[in-house]
């Protein structure tokens, strides 16, 4: 860490960004029945980033806008059980009013964990163009309180609307085709095993090597939550308990037990206020809170899984963090602190690789624990890496810190470059246009949804059903044109087993399209 600066009434842009507060909440046993909905879960948040200010009454008086991150139960263009509890029709001022705020705007989010950073981005542009005065970004989820009650068959009651119009920006782009959906991608906990299947064939791993790899890979975000009081799930674990398949630790998909998924079944909220360095010192919030934006960007792979280019990099999330740290102007050695985007295993190798990251690096991955261990609120969990990254480097002025943010399945990518350091050049959102371009311009594979003849194995898994092998999820290519297709194994029990026991990546077979085996999805029969 180098020595921190002074901050210069004279050199500081007036309209340059800057963080000036920023807060997390979470429930952890709490009955249903007294839990907060998902707005008041953000709204808590959203009142200790207020607190956080020092200013806090200064700051609800003059806040100008609030963007609220999608809540996971209003996520989905796809068949879903309903929320049985009803929602907030107008989820911003939900937020506002439990807080009572009454900004000019206000934003629902659209889909994804990159969001996060995303808006924070977004902004921090509108605040240095002098379009916003002051925001506040917020999330939060009541995924375990909406678990539990279920179980439990008690009513809950979060329908509540207001009148006020806000700008709902919708899901997004689809993630997934209906093609994809059949044949099991679309689902996280089925999707990224395919990048981990291609990563552990690179590596020539076995089965517990791999296991073995991804758990000392892991252990030190468990350690980190453990010490973490807003994580929840922050038992510490071993290597060997992560790595080691247990009836409690059961498969979920080949290769991740239970404990290397990411854990949605959380109530966690947090939130992030940003203002121009002008307003800050007008509502006399201390410089010593003030964190700057130093560096940020995004960038998008080919939406659908099944177009990727493999499954053992990501071209736009290594692009998208070398703009940020260039605009920051630091190298990957200066950074102090990383949260490296965590929800399963195979997105924490990928970033490191893409960014010649050690897996183990001494610095650390995490400040907040990872999905896995610190929990998957939706949307909105790197709001909390942003907010816990803000503490830390307060605590340290003169560190800097990158956050990176993922949505979809390694889909799209949003980081930051964060510091107590003051941002001394004219602040401006870069442009990211180039960089999806050059995503844009790689040399894709064909993909057919007919696919027939002789092929190949490239990424697969083996879905589990309460610990059981259910059916075995393929992405081959045909050996005559090299197109990529999607397949399904036979539901045999004597077959899935030999998936389990063997790396099935560069296996050839047959493959026979939906229509010709008269059912719902093609079928890849091995030789």
């Amino acid at each position: 860490m180098g020595a921190s600066m002074t901050l210069d009434d004279t050199s500081v842009h007036g309209r340059t960004p800057v963080i000036v507060g920023a807060g997390q909440y979470m429930e952890w046993g709490r009955s249903p029945a007294e839990s907060l909905p998902p707005m008041g879960i953000a709204a808590a948040a959203g009142a200790a980033a207020l607190k956080d200010t020092g200013a806090a009454e200064r700051v609800s008086d003059t806040l100008d806008a609030l963007l609220s991150v999608r809540i996971f139960p209003d996520s989905w263009n796809r068949p879903r059980s309903p929320n049985p509890f009803g929602r907030a029709e107008n989820p911003p001022y939900a937020i506002a009013s439990r807080l009572g705020l009454n900004p000019e705007l206000g934003v629902y989010g659209n889909v994804g964990g990159n969001t996060p950073q995303k808006y924070i981005n977004e902004v921090a542009s509108r605040i240095a163009a002098g379009e916003l005065k002051l925001a506040m970004v917020v999330g939060g989820e009541a995924l375990k309180t909406a678990q539990l009650a279920r179980r439990e068959n008690l009513t809950l009651n979060w329908q509540e609307s207001d009148s006020r119009t806000f700008e709902d920006r919708g899901i997004g782009e689809a993630l997934a085709t209906a093609h994809e959906f059949a044949h099991g991608l679309g689902v996280p906990i089925q999707t990224y095993p395919l990048f981990e299947s291609a990563l552990r064939s690179q590596a020539g791993h076995s089965l517990d090597t791999h296991l073995e790899a991804m758990a000392e890979m892991m252990k030190p975000f468990n350690a980190v939550a453990a010490k973490n009081p807003f994580a929840s799930y922050a038992t510490s674990r071993s290597v060997s308990e992560l790595a080691t398949v247990t009836d409690e630790n059961r498969f979920i998909c080949l290769p991740y037990p239970k404990w290397l998924n990411a854990m949605d079944g959380v109530n966690q909220g947090a939130a992030v206020i940003l203002t121009s360095v002008d307003h800050a010192r007008a509502m006399g919030i201390n410089p010593k809170k003030w964190v700057f934006l130093h560096g940020c960007s995004e960038a998008n792979e080919r939406i659908q899984v099944s177009e990727r280019v493999n499954y053992t990099s990501s071209p736009a999330l290594g692009l998208n963090i070398r703009q940020a740290l260039n605009m920051a102007v630091k190298t990957l050695d200066e950074i102090d602190y990383f949260d490296i985007y965590s929800c399963f295993p195979a997105a924490v190798a990928i970033a490191c690789d893409e960014l010649g990251l050690d897996r183990l690096d001494h610095r650390g991955l995490t400040v907040t624990g990872g999905l896995p261990f610190f929990g998957g609120p939706g949307n909105n969990y790197s709001m909390h890496a942003i907010a816990r990254m803000v503490e830390q480097l307060r605590e340290a002025p003169g560190a800097y810190g990158l956050i990176t943010a993922n949505g979809g399945y390694l889909t799209k990518h949003a980081s930051g470059v964060y510091s107590c350091e003051p941002y001394y050049e004219s602040w401006q959102l870069p442009d990211s246009h180039a960089l999806q371009s050059e995503v844009d311009g790689l040399k894709y594979p064909r993909f057919t949804e007919r696919p027939a003849g002789r092929a190949i194995i490239e990424a697969y898994t083996v879905a589990f059903s309460k610990g059981e092998p259910d059916r075995g999820i393929i992405v081959g290519r045909l050996t005559a044109s090299d197109e990529r297709f999607l397949a399904n194994s036979m539901a045999d029990p004597e077959l899935l087993r030999s998936f389990i026991d063997h790396d099935q990546v560069g296996r050839l077979g047959i493959v026979r399209a939906a229509e010709e085996t008269g059912g719902d999805t093609n079928l890849f029969v091995p030789q």
